[in-house]
């Protein structure tokens, strides 16, 4: 990018945007109710389209944009499925999590399992994922989107990561969970407009637009993977809708806090239905910007291939070869949003977790609401700090991914007690502690068996073997122990009575408003893309 220069406009523009998001932050966090529920759950009164928005701008990040859209140069179109494959979660989510989470008023992922099973269930999952947030999944989005980000402006990386680090924790603390979802919309805004913007632009390049690139390199233009294949196998993506994708969208605490916040059974559903469409466009922002660099230099020839080992470079050479002035800007801005929407959410979960599930369990029981508030937003900006001085060695610790790939499969045991939790009465304490403890020595006794007969199979495989396996322990351990208590039980087994509520019985709502209809406009269209590129 040595030709590639940021204008005063795309100054103004960057920075004016982050003004905005830190301006609505405020003024959202004045709107904020310093109770419990105001502050974590956003008093329980937020719209579809700020769940929606914020399902989306919090599941990317600017290194991981920059990543997609060089592996789609290089792999081709296969790779939006990891976009574009988000269906069976989210009807899985609306059907069975949703009702779940709504109709017995949770708040954190640790309360259900606290009263679904026990104490013990919950304390594995609070010290889990808050060493996650902050030791592993923080520092490495602090650290890649800083980094993404000094290599297209130009600019120092730490004075990017500093800035970051103000900037979003001055609101995300302030305001909780009520700034967070109104930056996260404005945010999404942002990346999805700009990104847009760019594709079409970038397309306009190529003579004969995407039917020349599909003529020339039809082997690209296909989602369907073979089971062998390494970066997407479609028997892989099928059998990790039910694991570890699953537990992303519908038991991780940064998902759930979106959906506990809706101010109606219906809101929450439509919040995801609302994800899903704005999904279906993502790819153009995320993935399919490789498919036109690919074709302009690897079929067209004006410039030298990235080919074999520098599909990273094909974003920041887009943004270099098809975005003029004023549109560099604000595609930048998008990326800093995309960076600090996932920052603020990471954030607010480490606190709403410490605060209501580690200090008011361990320290103070009976602690008033003004107390959480102020817990909460000492750890979370702890949390945050913590993080920020942890990103420097991300650049010099190369087991950082394999410590990422390690909690990936801690989402195994996980979501497998909660499955069984949902769907089999007959789970008990017993039955779920041996899961979760027993569920992660499955995985290292997995990792170390195929690492010693060299034995070389996807991740998404060995999660799916990893589960089952689990899934059969929590059934053995149960069934070799006494049977929970009905009244424990029953509130949390679902049922198809549950069904009942994809419409919201306390409102009449005209039948444009159904989720059932939105959501069946949603797999027309979803079924449409695969039929069209399988």
């Amino acid at each position: 990018m040595s030709n590639f220069r940021l204008s005063i406009v795309d100054v103004c523009i960057i920075v004016g945007s982050l003004l905005l998001i830190v301006i609505i932050g405020f003024v959202a966090a004045k709107k904020t109710e310093r109770t419990t529920k105001g502050y974590f759950l956003a008093s329980g009164k937020m719209p579809w389209y700020l769940i929606g928005a914020a399902f989306v701008s919090t599941s990317v990040s600017s290194e991981q944009i920059v990543g997609t859209i060089g592996a789609t140069y290089k792999g081709g179109l296969g790779i939006a499925n990891w976009e574009w494959w988000v269906l069976p979660t989210y009807l899985l989510t609306i059907v069975f999590f949703i009702p779940l989470y709504l109709r017995n008023k949770i708040i954190t992922v640790p309360e259900l399992l606290n009263r679904r099973f026990g104490p013990a269930c919950g304390n594995i999952y609070s010290v889990v994922i808050l060493i996650g947030y902050v030791f592993i999944f923080l520092p490495p989005v602090l650290y890649g989107g800083s980094l993404t980000l000094g290599a297209l402006t130009g600019w120092s990386q730490w004075y990017i990561l500093a800035g970051i680090v103000i900037l979003t924790g001055s609101y995300t603390i302030i305001g909780g969970l009520n700034s967070v979802m109104w930056t996260d919309a404005i945010q999404c805004v942002m990346l999805i407009g700009g990104g847009v913007l760019l594709f079409f632009i970038a397309l306009h390049h190529i003579p004969g637009g995407w039917g020349a690139m599909v003529q020339a390199s039809p082997e690209r233009f296909h989602l369907y993977r073979a089971p062998t294949d390494p970066e997407a196998p479609f028997a892989g993506l099928i059998m990790a809708s039910f694991g570890v994708f699953l537990f992303y969208q519908s038991s991780n605490q940064v998902m759930v806090q979106r959906i506990v916040s809706a101010k109606s059974t219906w809101d929450g559903m439509m919040g995801i239905v609302f994800a899903g469409f704005i999904n279906i466009i993502r790819p153009l922002v995320t993935c399919l910007l490789g498919l036109i660099v690919y074709h302009w230099l690897d079929v067209m020839h004006k410039g030298p291939s990235l080919l074999p080992n520098n599909q990273d470079q094909a974003f920041p050479f887009a943004l270099e070869t098809f975005a003029p002035s004023g549109l560099r800007g604000i595609i930048l801005a998008g990326f800093f949003a995309a960076v600090m929407s996932t920052v603020s959410a990471l954030t607010n979960s480490v606190a709403t977790i410490f605060s209501l599930d580690v200090y008011s369990r361990f320290w103070r029981k009976h602690a008033k609401d003004r107390e959480l508030v102020t817990v909460g937003q000492l750890s979370g900006g702890l949390a945050l700090i913590l993080s920020a001085s942890l990103a420097p060695i991300v650049a010099n610790v190369g087991l950082f991914r394999y410590f990422q790939t390690g909690v990936t499969y801690m989402a195994t045991p996980f979501i497998s007690v909660l499955l069984m939790g949902i769907f089999w009465k007959r789970a008990n304490y017993a039955g779920a502690v041996a899961g979760l403890i027993g569920g992660v020595c499955i995985q290292i006794i997995l990792a170390l068996g195929f690492w010693f007969f060299n034995i070389n199979l996807n991740w998404l495989y060995v999660g799916g073997i990893a589960q089952a396996l689990t899934m059969f322990l929590i059934v053995g351990v149960s069934l070799r122990t006494a049977s929970p208590e009905s009244s424990q039980v029953r509130p949390f087994l679902w049922r198809p009575s549950w069904l009942h509520i994809l419409k919201d019985s306390t409102v009449v709502r005209p039948w444009w408003q159904r989720v059932s209809l939105w959501f069946g406009l949603y797999t027309i269209v979803w079924v449409y893309i695969y039929w069209r590129f399988w």
